[in-house]
Order: structure tokens, then sequence, then C-alpha cells
């Protein structure tokens, strides 16, 4: 189920992941802030627009929503979510965390993710019943049990330091084994390989989040909200290996 859609993505990112390393770290690229002041550069703008153009002849009749040209959230039917560079900030300095992500939404819930990071030589994608995979290989998340013994990333730590969140992040810093901020899609993939046990990501858009969220469950994972609902649209989201979840959930909300 939903293999030729798995294969239209990929056929997608192979276009992205050139498109965009012929510009990465390129003298004369193009970057400017966005009115939220967030980064956007002619990597972000082309492969969005590449995509839409592959997305309106494979599948017209399907939705599209984009970090850089828009759209809506659709409630129901087929949506196709499109960040074309995750961690542009990373991508404008010269730093190789960064990747296209594209997901595919079906009555609501994600049943095809592919995340592509061509400058790491990475790329995770997953259809629904048909597990997660890292560059072809099949991944599964860590069993770690106890956060005394977990590997934790704290994304945005200016955020969660910041707020009502402060004083919950700095016992987690201080309970789990080892904290660490990798930061945008990476820190949830390397849940989704077995690397870390747990991401606390505070804030985040459904471009951000909605391919991640089938690889991670393909990969044995959980992701919600910090309240236990769907991560998705201006939410916040906790990705770990499963075992971890609800104990980390009663420590974020009290």
């Amino acid at each position: 189920m939903y293999e030729d859609e798995l294969a239209f993505a990929h056929r997608v990112a192979d276009r992205a992941d050139v498109m965009a390393l012929a510009l990465f770290r390129a003298n004369e690229l193009s970057v400017r802030r966005k009115a939220d002041r967030t980064l956007v550069t002619e990597a972000d703008t082309t492969i969005e627009r590449m995509v839409r153009e592959e997305l309106a002849a494979a599948f017209p009749d399907d939705h599209v929503l984009g970090e850089e040209e828009g759209g809506e959230v659709a409630p129901t039917g087929r949506q196709w979510v499109l960040d074309p560079i995750d961690a542009t900030a990373n991508f404008a300095k010269g730093v190789p965390i960064w990747g296209t992500l594209l997901g595919l939404i079906d009555g609501g819930e994600t049943v095809v993710g592919v995340a592509s990071a061509p400058a790491l030589q990475e790329r995770y994608a997953a259809a629904k019943g048909g597990g997660a995979t890292m560059n072809g290989e099949p991944i599964h998340v860590s069993d770690v049990a106890s956060i005394a013994e977990a590997h934790v990333s704290f994304h945005e730590p200016e955020v969660l330091l910041g707020g009502d969140l402060r004083e919950a992040t700095q016992r987690l810093v201080l309970e789990c084994w080892r904290p660490r901020a990798f930061g945008d899609f990476w820190g949830h993939m390397l849940v989704a390989r077995g690397a870390v046990d747990a991401v606390i990501e505070p804030s985040l858009n459904l471009w951000d989040v909605a391919a991640l969220r089938v690889i991670v469950a393909e990969a044995g994972g959980r992701i919600t909200a910090f309240d236990g609902g769907e991560a998705g649209h201006r939410t916040s989201a906790l990705t770990t290996n499963g075992l971890l979840h609800e104990a980390l959930l009663r420590r974020l909300v009290g």
C-alpha cells in the first residue's frame, strides 16, 4: 500500500538533492529574511516550485501544503506536505545538517514520508505498514527504558528555558544520561534509527513534522505534542522510542 507514492517521493527527493547540493556553499547563494525573521534561500523556493510541478502532474487531485508557497491544512482527503529545505539557517551557513521533507497525509494520518539529507548522505523513508529505512536499510528505535540512561535532544533551548517549561527542562537535563541539541528534522531521525532516545521540541509547523511522523512510527517510536495529542501544525513535539514517552510527558506537563 502506498508503494507508488513512496517511489514518487524518492524520485522527487533525488531531484531535490541535486538542486540543493548545487547551491549548498555556493559563493553567491541568495538569502533573505522572511517576516518572521527566519531565512529563505533560492534552494527553498526553487525546490518547492519543482515539487509542486511534479505533484500537479502525478497527483493532480491531491492538496499541497508547503513552507514557502503556503496552502491550507486539509482536514480531509489526501495532502502532500513539503519543507523544501528544513534547517535553512544551517544550509545558508554551510552546516551540512539540512534536508528536504515530503510527506503524504491521507485521512489525517501520515502514510508516506521521506527526509532526504544529501550533504550527510542520509535518506530516511517509510510508508505505512512497510517499516522505516535509512539509505534503504531497516532502522528501529532504541530499547532504552530509563530517563537516567537516555540520550535526549533538546530543541530550541531558548524557548524551553525561557518560559513555563524552564523547571521541567532543567530537571530533565540533569536527570537524563546525555543532554544534547541536534536540531530540526535530524534529531527526530536519530531517534528513529536508535542513536538518540528522545527529542523535545517546543514548537513546529506541519511541514516540519508531517514526513517524520510515519518514519518514527514505522521505526517503532512515538511522536506526539507535549499534551499527548497530535504533533502537527503549530504544536510542540515529543519524539521517543516509545518506552520513554509516558514518563517524559508526565515531566513536561506536570
